[in-house]
């Protein structure tokens, strides 16, 4: 089987390298030259960690990036693919073109996925014409770390082509979570989405600072949610218990559809976060990267004990 991803970036460089890991042939499309080259770069960088680790053999480094092909022409990648995952930049309308492109240039057979944080595949693939062979692949950043995808089927996509996803995602190791129904954000956006909606509500009204809300997250529930869903970790609290503490606490929850001020404000003000040097932190290149080591070394640490 022939793997294509199309978008070289953030998160298609690290779908690649998951494929070609295990042992597919892969093209990878960028509209650059030097995005490809950057993104053969970063993959040889990741996979240098993982050896460092020993989650993969050092040798198996080069026959990796042999196996990931790449080129400036999407018919070229495309044209003999038989599954193509599109990871574009998270606008609607270039998705449907790249879409529509794709829809006329692959085999009959090919399913084409998208890598798309929210967007639903029917949005995507309003105007392609193999409705029955598209859905959306949803990784979680850093793809070749965090082993969850999840599959997201339109109300026209065929049980075969689940199948056939489901079975190629596990063959490569990954797991594959099927969503049923489509809906934006799909399940694991959702979830952070509510998150981070009582974050802000929460530093907003002065109940705690940022730094504090991190601090509870990353020292409470959020050691026990690494290893049980919130519904296991519930179940063993007791349904009843869990409906008498939430009688009360349910309606102080922030439940407003509109976008906390905050963020506004923030994003208003150019506190960005990491991108602009400022958020709620103050960010210099060493505690960038002093975080980014500290998130990979717990990601690497839980796949080694796999």
């Amino acid at each position: 089987m022939q793997i294509a991803v199309i978008g070289a970036g953030l998160m298609g460089h690290g779908i690649a390298q998951e494929f070609a890991s295990a042992g597919y042939h892969v093209l990878m499309h960028d509209v650059t030259d030097e995005q490809l080259q950057t993104a053969r770069t970063q993959i040889e960088k990741n996979l240098s960690v993982l050896a460092e680790n020993a989650i993969i053999e050092r040798e198996s480094i080069y026959s990796t990036l042999h196996r990931i092909q790449t080129d400036t022409k999407l018919e070229v990648v495309a044209e003999s693919a038989d599954f193509v995952v599109e990871a574009v930049i998270e606008n609607l309308a270039l998705k449907q073109r790249v879409f529509e492109k794709l829809d006329a240039i692959c085999p009959p057979h090919t399913i084409l996925a998208s890598n798309t944080t929210a967007l639903m595949p029917s949005q995507i693939g309003v105007n392609v014409k193999r409705k029955d062979k598209i859905l959306n692949t949803h990784y979680f950043n850093p793809p070749y770390l965090i082993p969850l995808v999840e599959l997201i089927r339109s109300p026209d996509t065929s049980d075969e082509t689940v199948e056939v996803t489901f079975e190629l995602l596990t063959a490569i190791g990954k797991t594959p979570a099927i969503i049923e129904k489509e809906a934006l954000g799909f399940v694991g956006p959702r979830l952070q989405a509510a998150l981070i909606r009582e974050a802000f509500a929460i530093v907003e009204q002065g109940i705690a600072s940022a730094e504090t809300v991190d601090l509870v997250v990353r020292n409470s529930f959020g050691r026990r949610l690494s290893v049980a869903g919130p519904f296991e970790v519930f179940e063993l609290a007791g349904w009843d218990l869990v409906l008498a503490a939430f009688e009360e606490l349910y309606k102080d929850l922030n439940s407003s559809p509109e976008i906390n001020p905050l963020l506004r404000q923030m994003v208003e003000s150019g506190k960005l976060g990491v991108k602009s040097k400022e958020g709620f932190y103050s960010w210099t290149d060493e505690n960038i990267q002093q975080l980014r080591e500290r998130m990979n070394h717990a990601l690497i640490q839980q796949a080694k004990d796999m």
